[in-house]
């Protein structure tokens, strides 16, 4: 009889359906800086003119960035204000966490604030909240000052990871989906915001890899809800959150790494992390689609992860998948640059927009099943199945 009981109240605390994303919201500090300025802007700010080489070599990593614009919080003044952050190697620490601690929240409230926005039903109804950012760790950190900048219910059950870099906007989802099939009723507020405060420095002769990354890296938030079972009256499906996996890849210790220091968080790159993915995405791809029958890459929809033009350059060509299929993945990186673990959520909203607009059948640009893909330290790999839904064009 017990374990009969047991069994029954499992069931009734689990939700009927996949977890779907019910909502998105995306959000950029104001500050704007353009690739083709961003050279001559960087080697000033540094006080590093008088390093001729490095700047050629930066100029030519931004022009191949694939990058127009990026948004960054730091503005020249606050560099003025806060010299030791200009320089590679000088304690700085304190300097950037007082800014990080009160900037990631901020921004990732405004994200959070469009995605409950357009969710439509109040946000008391918020049953759980993940919260991912790479840097401004703090006690009580960034969700316990987002529930307060939201007003959420303060039993709002919640989830801070940090410093889990680019891969996590695929962990976030993995989460989300968890929480949401498990719990019945549950609406899981999903937060990324990334500020790249904490990585910001100047030149090194000696660590070029730190060059890419301030070539390549931007600031942003995004934001989903991600829920079961919608009320279909007020809550419109967009993406139904099918399977999800995470591995880490074979051979790869040490090809992303970071590390915080005094001086803030250093970034380190291998030149081989492009031929690590591509080595290991068509395993993957199998894996995940051979319960639905597919093995033709370019059937489906793609939201990857833009760390860059090598990884997807190099994705591109192992899959011989055609030019269109990771347009909107280019689409963000150009306008946004690499945001880490915001990005992939960026890319959804952009995919299911441009869906809308060219009157495709579903958000997924018309294909029901597609695939996102997140890539970041370890070298981890985050990997979901999505399925899309019907988009009403009567409603656009």
């Amino acid at each position: 009889m017990a374990s009969s009981y047991l069994e029954e109240m499992r069931e009734a605390q689990r939700a009927r359906g996949p977890a779907s994303i019910l909502a998105i919201g995306t959000a950029n500090p104001t500050n704007c800086i353009y690739q083709d300025d961003f050279t001559d802007y960087y080697f000033r700010v540094t006080n590093s003119n008088h390093m001729p080489g490095l700047k050629a070599k930066l100029k030519r990593i931004c022009e191949k960035s694939m990058i127009k614009k990026r948004y960054i919080h730091l503005t020249e003044e606050m560099l003025k204000e806060n010299p030791n952050i200009c320089a590679y190697e000088e304690p700085s620490l304190n300097a950037r966490q007082d800014m990080l601690v009160v900037e990631v929240p901020k921004l990732g409230e405004k994200a959070a604030s469009k995605a409950i926005k357009e969710w439509g039903r109040p946000k008391s109804d918020i049953t759980h909240l993940i919260f991912c950012a790479t840097s401004g760790v703090e006690m009580p950190g960034a969700d316990y000052q987002l529930i307060r900048l939201l007003g959420l219910n303060p039993s709002t059950k919640r989830f801070m990871l940090y410093h889990q870099g680019c891969f996590a906007g695929g962990t976030v989802l993995r989460l989300a989906k968890d929480l949401a099939e498990n719990n019945a009723g549950a609406r899981v507020l999903v937060v990324c915001s990334e500020i790249t405060v904490v990585t910001f420095r100047g030149p090194c002769e000696t660590h070029l890899d730190s060059l890419v990354g301030q070539a390549l890296f931007g600031d942003g938030a995004s934001s989903v809800i991600v829920g079961c079972n919608p009320d279909t009256s007020i809550e419109r499906p967009l993406f139904h959150l099918v399977s999800a996996s995470e591995t880490i890849l074979p051979n790869s210790e040490g090809a992303i790494e970071g590390h915080l220091r005094e001086v803030g968080l250093t970034f380190h790159l291998k030149e081989n992390v492009p031929q690590l993915i591509a080595d290991n995405i068509g395993k993957s791809l199998e894996e995940n689609f051979k319960p639905i029958g597919i093995n033709d890459w370019n059937s489906v929809f793609w939201v990857a992860h833009p760390g860059g033009p090598a990884i997807l350059n190099e994705i591109e060509a192992r899959l011989g998948l055609r030019e269109e299929k990771l347009r909107a993945t280019k689409h963000v990186l150009s306008e946004y640059g690499n945001m880490s673990s915001a990005c992939v959520l960026f890319i959804l909203d952009e995919m299911r927009k441009r869906s809308a607009e060219e009157g495709k059948a579903t958000t997924g640009e018309g294909l029901k099943w597609g695939v996102l893909y997140g890539f970041g330290p370890g070298l981890t790999m985050e990997s979901l199945v999505l399925h899309s839904v019907p988009i009403d064009l009567g409603a656009n």
